[in-house]
C-alpha cells in the first residue's frame, strides 16, 4: 500500500523516506495542496530476454563505411595483446 505524504513532510523527512524506500520497499505518493504530484518507489530491476536483446541489436542503425575507416585507422597503431598466462 502506498502512503500519502505532503510535499512539506517529504522534504522534512527526505533521508528517512529514501531509507524506507530502499530498505523496506515502501512506496509513497507525494501531494501538494491535496493534489497528487508524484510517486516515490523502489526501482524495479530491468529485465531483458535474449530475444529482446537480439531484436534491439537488429533495430539499431548500421554504422556507415566512414565509421569503419576511422575505427580501422585508430586501431592500426595498437599492438597485439599478449596471451594470458592463465588461459587453458
Amino acid at each position: 500500500m502506498k502512503s500519502h505524504l505532503s510535499a512539506t513532510q517529504a522534504v522534512r523527512q527526505f533521508s528517512d523516506l529514501l531509507n524506507r524506500v530502499r530498505y523496506r520497499g515502501e512506496e509513497f505518493i507525494i501531494e501538494r495542496g491535496g493534489e497528487q504530484i508524484c510517486t516515490i518507489s523502489p526501482i524495479k530491476p530491468m529485465t531483458c530476454t535474449g530475444a529482446e536483446l537480439a531484436e534491439l541489436l537488429h533495430a539499431l542503425p548500421k554504422p556507415d563505411p566512414v565509421y569503419w575507416d576511422v575505427v580501422e585507422e585508430a586501431t592500426k597503431h595498437y599492438t597485439e595483446m599478449p596471451k594470458s598466462p592463465w588461459e587453458r
